[in-house]
């Protein structure tokens, strides 16, 4: 007798084990973003980004607190599943330049009456990082318009050297 490793019989379970794995990957994810934005010093000023392979999380991004990096890396460690993270986010350097270039920003972006909605949530979904007087616009927008809005209030703060758009537009 000689078994087919694609018989009839073996596909089921094949499936049903693809299934449950697919949903642990999704339980995962989901539970590594909650663990992120849950972080107490975690604001629109710091970016934080991860990728999950198999068992193992890696970080990255940017953040205005050495604390949060350390804090992110905890707090992935201790989820149920994740045997290591690779802790690759930035601590932005200290500046007082960067400190009034943030205000002016966030001043400038949600204050704009069309932009002002995505400041209602605990995390605003535009993250604004500054560096050495260098802008970057992260997270997500609903519409291109928006992210061409958060862009040209980000362009007009006087003493900011340079602006990247990296909004992404949902959908």
């Amino acid at each position: 007798m000689v078994a087919l490793p694609y018989s009839a019989a073996a596909r089921p379970q094949n499936e049903k084990k693809q299934r449950s794995e697919s949903k642990y990957r999704e339980k995962l994810h989901k539970e590594v973003r909650h663990q992120l934005v849950m972080l107490p010093w975690y604001s629109v000023f710091d970016n934080l980004a991860y990728q999950v392979d198999g068992d193992k999380v890696t970080l990255s991004g940017q953040v205005t607190r050495p604390v949060l990096k350390s804090d992110a890396e905890a707090a992935v460690k201790s989820i149920e599943g994740v045997a290591s993270v690779v802790n690759n986010i930035e601590v932005l350097p200290l500046s007082p330049m960067d400190d009034q270039l943030r205000r002016a920003l966030y001043r400038a972006i949600y204050g704009d009456a069309g932009l002002s909605r995505y400041s209602i949530q605990a995390v605003p979904s535009i993250h604004i990082i500054v560096k050495n007087g260098n802008v970057t616009l992260e997270g997500v927008v609903d519409n291109e318009a928006d992210k061409n809005l958060a862009g040209l209030r980000a362009n007009q703060v006087p003493n900011v050297f340079s602006v990247r758009n990296n909004l992404v537009v949902a959908g």
